[in-house]
């Protein structure tokens, strides 16, 4: 049976916690409005807009998922918070691969958190849920707006 984690491991896990949603949060705000800045000034066929929307979605969820992965690595090999198991050798790509499965709330269970960073890993869950259902609506806000034009388009 795993120990439980002092006071002191725990805040600074609520601490990175907090850092990793602002993080998130400020990349996906970041790169939505400046899609939606860029979108109407783009002299391309309204389905390229759609692409367009959902190409900075990707790169926006890709450098969250990449984010979480480096907070998760550096905590894994220098933070003595806990650390991930399973079949794990502790290389930034299976970091980068658990950041994915748990971003996506795919959860395999290959990899599995240990120690406080099982909160960690739950809260990028939940922030990739949030980011999601982000894109989700703005993706359906362009959509509306660039629809009729897709109408009137040869495209």
């Amino acid at each position: 049976m795993e120990a439980s984690p002092g006071f002191l491991s725990l805040s600074v896990t609520v601490v990175l916690a907090v850092a990793m949603v602002a993080a998130c949060v400020l990349v996906h705000y970041e790169t939505l409005r400046y899609a939606s800045v860029l979108m109407p000034r783009l002299t391309i066929r309204p389905r390229k807009r759609i692409l367009f929307v959902m190409g900075a979605a990707f790169i926006a969820h890709s450098a969250e998922v990449w984010l979480c992965a480096a907070m998760f690595y550096v905590i894994g090999h220098f933070g003595g918070l806990g650390g991930i198991a399973g079949k794990f050798g502790g290389s930034f790509y299976e970091y980068l691969y658990f950041s994915t499965v748990s971003y996506t709330s795919l959860g395999i269970g290959d990899l599995y958190p240990t120690g406080v960073l099982r909160i960690l890993t739950g809260v990028e869950a939940l922030v990739g849920l949030a980011m999601i259902a982000w894109t989700g609506s703005f993706t359906y806000l362009a959509m509306e707006k660039f629809w009729s034009l897709h109408r009137t388009s040869t495209d």
